[in-house]
């Protein structure tokens, strides 16, 4: 066994950190990132976006249905030789498609640890290239088979981007951290559970829970979930019957009484945790006496508890006028995940 004396170990780990503090000195001395996490600059050369500009916009910008058809996220394409570069090569998400000779992809591919070569068609994905906070995403693609290689990589590009996107928010939502003490609670008093970060107000009145985070201003950002149940389970779970629940649930225990727009209704029937379960996404709006119009998203969900001979009613819903809505969309969404049923 080799011993060191405290003056040798600390000149050796002094010695061994070198490379690394410059690094990291390195990174701090970089600007953070611009822009929002699902807005993505693309760059690729002329020649090649024109080939594929249509594909890639139609895998990487799909629509969600919110109050309207909404961009999940946003691209914009730039040439590496423009003016702006400069300024774009700093946003928070770069995608850049081509060559492994091409100088920008090799000076991004030149920041990736613990890879010695590359084979393309790939995707890669580096960090902190051009800006703190930054990621950027490489699309390597073959001489004389660019637009071939894109094409047969989008869905997985696609589908990466969506899954980090989802994790980013549901991170960003849990910020204030998991109110674990609640959902011991909502086991005590409800016999269900649920987790909701730690900014939700809650309250209940019978076998109605709601839960609301209006922060920082009800006027610009309400997320509202309710649970509530019927005991014994009714006979058939059909949609208009779960429409008019909610309609009474909205009338009880919410602030304003709300009324559904189901022009673009997603409904139907789906497994949830092994149990039958149905769920509705329209579109909500203040009665038409309320004093000022307001609208949002809802995600509606009855889940059947055999062993508790309940059927759970789950309405979640959104206000953020002028907002982007996907985001909060993901965290109503993994709130309404969280619940389960089957406690004793």
């Amino acid at each position: 066994m080799h011993i060191l004396t405290l003056g040798r170990l600390m000149r050796r780990t002094s010695l061994l950190a070198l490379p690394i503090l410059l690094l990291a000195v390195a990174a701090c001395d970089r600007e953070g990132a611009y822009g929002d996490a699902n807005s993505i600059v693309a760059a690729a050369a002329p020649e090649l976006w024109a080939e594929i500009e249509d594909d890639v916009y139609a895998s990487l910008e799909p629509t969600i249905q919110t109050v309207r058809d909404e961009k999940a996220f946003t691209v914009t394409w730039t040439d590496t030789g423009a003016e702006e570069w400069g300024n774009l090569q700093k946003f928070q998400q770069m995608l850049l498609i081509g060559r492994e000779d091409d100088p920008i992809i090799s000076e991004a591919l030149a920041t990736v640890d613990g890879r010695s070569g590359f084979a393309p068609p790939e995707i890669v994905q580096t960090y902190d290239v051009w800006a703190r906070g930054q990621t950027v995403t490489v699309l390597l693609v073959r001489e004389g088979r660019e637009v071939e290689d894109v094409r047969n990589r989008l869905a997985e590009l696609a589908s990466l981007y969506d899954r980090q996107y989802r994790a980013y928010a549901r991170n960003r939502m849990f910020i204030s951290g998991a109110d674990t003490a609640l959902a011991d609670t909502l086991a005590m008093q409800g016999r269900f559970t649920m987790v909701l970060p730690k900014v939700y107000d809650w309250g209940r009145e019978d076998s109605t829970f709601v839960f609301r985070n209006d922060n920082p201003d009800p006027a610009e950002l309400i997320r509202q979930v309710a649970v509530t149940w019927r005991s014994p389970i009714p006979p058939d779970i059909q949609g208009e019957t779960l429409m008019e629940w909610r309609r009474e649930l909205a009338a009880a225990y919410y602030t304003e009484p709300q009324v559904e727009d189901l022009t673009d209704v997603a409904a139907g029937p789906f497994d949830y945790q092994g149990m039958p379960a149905y769920q509705i996404q329209a579109v909500w709006k203040n009665a038409p006496e309320a004093e000022w119009p307001a609208a949002g998203p809802f995600i509606l969900r009855a889940i059947v508890c055999p062993a508790q001979n309940r059927m759970y009613l789950l309405d979640a819903w959104l206000y953020a006028p002028g907002k982007e809505k996907y985001e909060y969309m993901i965290q109503l969404e993994t709130i309404l995940e969280s619940f389960s049923c089957t406690l004793g």
